[in-house]
């Protein structure tokens, strides 16, 4: 088997390669989004806090 034949995948190329690239999409999102919302929270919650804390003497 040479590489053109395993890119070809015996014909369903056209429905192989789009579905690993949907995996991988959703794989990164599934890393990103979750660091991105916790970014985010964490820089609410210290606003919050800074907010709320009583003023130092």
């Amino acid at each position: 088997m040479n590489v053109a034949e395993f890119l070809d995948m015996g014909g369903y190329a056209a429905f192989v390669w789009p579905a690993y690239g949907i995996v991988a999409v959703a794989l990164l999102l599934n890393l990103i989004l979750p660091l991105k919302r916790h970014q985010r929270l964490r820089r609410e919650i210290g606003q919050r806090t800074a907010k709320t804390a009583p003023p130092s003497p």
